[in-house]
């Protein structure tokens, strides 16, 4: 099974897999999504038709449709539309002569819980518009791609101080004189955007560190920024946030690290990728090795997952104190 979304790809697939069972990808309102997929995959619904002939031609099997609303969508309203298309481009497959059963809705579903947009509140707008377009008799079988939803949380990246450096604020160029004897802090850790936080630059991530070490109740916090280990300017990670003073040797904490991070960390500059430790806490242990054994109790099964840590730093019991940070972006 493989999507299409052109006509030079049917013919490709007629060539080398005659007998492979297709899936037409169609396009989405993406506009409200932050990475945006549909300007490089889909087939517009004017095109649908003709593509659907064509296959028809060729003797191939159209069994589906298949959408995603871009990583990051912000508007649960643009899977309505893309299910109400699929609909449309169905009743097209049924026109043409195909029998098409397969829907996949894609993914865009978010993997954390700072987020604007819950996964409740997409689901709650997603569940009518299949009940109305593809209620459960038509024989449709509904497929997702919740990746981000399943990994986002699963991962906290712990970060090292590797260097450090002060930066009196005169040295900036500040007019601001009450400023001017302020000194902010530059701090350097063994990872960055060529590694982990490279989806701060392809993924539109932008990230927050807490601190492994709880500062004192007076202390008092710096205009700091964080970078990555590479000899690249380009190596940001944070470009200004409120520390403490922090030191060489200081570990850091960024939670919500499992999507589209290590999957895509180079070597740059020597510097390897993080290894990777599992962690479970005995409430989870338990409840999976119930799961494992079919011994979930179905009447408490919300109130204990209810119960368990949302991110694997809270998983493995690691203090986690919040910074400030007034950007945590890159610009590029």
């Amino acid at each position: 099974m493989m999507t299409f979304d052109s006509e030079v790809e049917l013919m490709k697939v007629a060539r080398a897999h005659p007998k492979a069972k297709l899936v037409l990808r169609i396009a989405t309102d993406d506009s409200k999504a932050v990475c945006h997929l549909s300007v490089k995959f889909c087939a517009m619904l004017k095109t649908s038709r003709l593509l659907l002939e064509r296959a028809k031609e060729l003797n191939i099997d159209v069994i589906g449709v298949s959408f995603h609303v871009g990583s990051g969508c912000t508007d649960p309203e643009t899977f309505v539309q893309a299910i109400s298309d699929a609909r449309c481009v169905f009743d097209m497959g049924t026109e043409v002569g195909f029998s098409m059963y397969l829907l996949d809705i894609g993914g865009g579903f978010p993997g954390s819980e700072d987020v604007k947009l819950k996964f409740e509140e997409i689901t709650n707008v997603i569940n009518p518009a299949l009940d109305k377009y593809f209620p459960s008799d038509s024989g449709v079988k509904i497929i997702a791609e919740p990746g981000r939803y399943y990994v986002a949380s699963a991962f906290t990246l712990a970060v090292n101080i590797i260097a450090k450096k002060i930066v009196l604020k005169e040295q900036t160029g500040s007019d601001d004189e009450d400023e001017s004897s302020e000194q902010t802090f530059m701090y350097y850790v063994n990872d960055g955007v060529y590694g982990s936080f490279n989806c701060i630059l392809y993924d539109h991530a932008h990230v927050k560190p807490l601190l492994q070490k709880r500062p004192k109740p007076d202390e008092k916090y710096y205009s700091s920024s964080i970078w990555g280990p590479t000899c690249d300017g380009l190596d940001r990670i944070v470009e200004r946030c409120d520390l403490p003073e922090m030191h060489v040797g200081d570990w850091m904490l960024f939670e919500n690290m499992g999507a589209y991070t290590v999957a895509a960390a180079s070597t740059f500059n020597g510097f390897q990728r993080p290894t990777i430790y599992y962690v479970m806490s005995g409430p989870t242990w338990q409840l999976t090795q119930q799961i494992k054994n079919h011994e979930f109790p179905s009447e408490v099964e919300e109130q204990d997952i209810s119960t368990l840590p949302v991110s694997c730093a809270w998983e493995s019991g690691m203090k986690r104190h919040p910074t400030t940070c007034a950007s945590a972006s890159i610009n590029v």
